[in-house]
């Protein structure tokens, strides 16, 4: 904790105090700065700014944390409607290899509104137990709530390790999470392990633009968090008829209170798969020249039943929406078949879609870097390509 005061005697009221604070927590009252403590958050720029020291600014020494009283891996079961996310599979797989390796539980956290039935599913797919809250208010995804339930059910029960998926949710959630209970968070990790001599979670992720792996540890806190890239880690298996234990952990009202509501949810029309569960992407980049040439995608991802996915350039351009780019600021995709038009290989796209089973790449310069990853390559024109593909395709699925 920190407390911070102003010395009445040394403040001369020149307000470098005020237009240092970014939070406005700082007002000027008869010539004397005064500081609202609901809105500071202990920063310290207003003590750097005071010309006469007139702010102290005192922080209190953490307690050490007692990291044997954290035990257990937990996953949070990220769900729209009901519906778990495949992330949350993907995320029971690499946590029961972690919960074995500590010799600990997998457990799985819902919060929502009825969504008790999608326990079962989580059992069958390797969680020990389930932690349930429910309430009226917990129909759909608000931060404030979703992340002070969350805070509170790992300040009772204590888990060593948790993880979210990094979904547009978990991203929102997890960070929020990590400062309430002021411990370390790890993001858009591609691999996680367990140290063999300490026990300590390593959290690998890409950095500066993927071109090198870093490992993290959170050595002196807990939990250790972290939210998983989706599409990087195999799902757990269905065990069929597995069952664990359900703790329904209780929601007042107060919990379930959030100073923000939502008016509208408006759902993007898609004509194809959504690219994240595809098993096959045809994707395309800036050598496709123009949003109107995206159709000859279309119509090859259509014959295949696959989804049209794009690099950042394209997307950019504003040939095609955000939802289908691919890469380090879009979706991390693991297709059977990823094929890349027209798309030249940079690094950060290259981190979104490289663990696909098997990637054609389509381009006319024999030197772009996606050949260097790519299982069939085609050098040439690919408005000449493509279509001749969809033709071929469509000849041999009639059969």
């Amino acid at each position: 904790m920190a407390q911070i005061k102003v010395i009445n005697e040394k403040c001369i009221g020149c307000g470098a105090c005020v237009t240092a604070c970014a939070y406005g927590a700082i007002t000027m009252e008869n010539n004397i700065a005064v500081i609202d403590e609901t809105k500071c958050t202990y920063c310290g720029a207003c003590v750097e700014a005071c010309p006469v020291e007139a702010i102290e600014l005192t922080r209190d020494r953490e307690a050490k944390v007692d990291l044997s009283a954290y035990k257990g891996v937990w996953v949070f079961a990220e769900q729209r409607e009901g519906a778990i996310q495949s992330v949350v599979y993907e995320l029971l797989g690499a946590g029961k290899k972690l919960a074995d390796e500590r010799k600990s539980e997998l457990c799985a956290v819902l919060i929502g509104t009825g969504v008790e039935a999608a326990a079962k599913g989580l059992f069958e797919r390797g969680a020990d137990k389930v932690y349930i809250a429910e309430h009226a208010g917990l129909g759909q995804y608000l931060d404030e709530p979703y992340a002070r339930i969350l805070a509170k059910m790992i300040r009772q029960y204590k888990p060593e390790i948790v993880l979210t998926g990094a979904t547009t949710i978990g991203r929102s959630l997890i960070p929020r999470v990590a400062v309430e209970l002021r411990t370390g968070l790890t993001a858009d990790c591609t691999g996680l392990a367990i140290d063999p001599e300490k026990g300590h979670l390593l959290q690998t992720r890409p950095a500066f633009g993927g071109n090198i792996m870093a490992t993290i540890r959170c050595e002196n806190y807990r939990p250790q968090m972290a939210t998983v890239r989706h599409k990087v880690m195999d799902e757990a298996p269905v065990q069929a008829g597995r069952s664990g234990g359900l703790i329904r952990v209780p929601v007042t009202d107060a919990d379930a209170a959030s100073r923000t509501r939502i008016l509208e949810t408006v759902k993007e029309a898609e004509e194809t798969v959504n690219i994240a569960e595809a098993d096959v992407i045809v994707a395309g980049g800036r050598g496709m020249k123009s949003p109107e040439n995206f159709g000859i995608l279309k119509d090859l991802a259509k014959v295949l039943n696959g989804a049209v996915g794009a690099s950042r350039a394209a997307v950019d351009a504003g040939w095609i929406s955000l939802s289908h780019q691919v890469g380090q600021t879009g979706k991390t995709v693991k297709p059977k078949i990823y094929f890349a038009a027209g798309i030249s290989g940079a690094i950060q796209h290259l981190v979104g879609m490289s663990s696909s089973d098997m990637i054609v790449a389509i381009n006319k310069n024999p030197d772009a870097p996606i050949f260097h990853v790519a299982s069939y390559g085609l050098v040439g024109d690919l408005f000449e390509i493509m279509p001749l593909l969809t033709k071929r395709f469509k000849e041999i699925l009639k059969r």
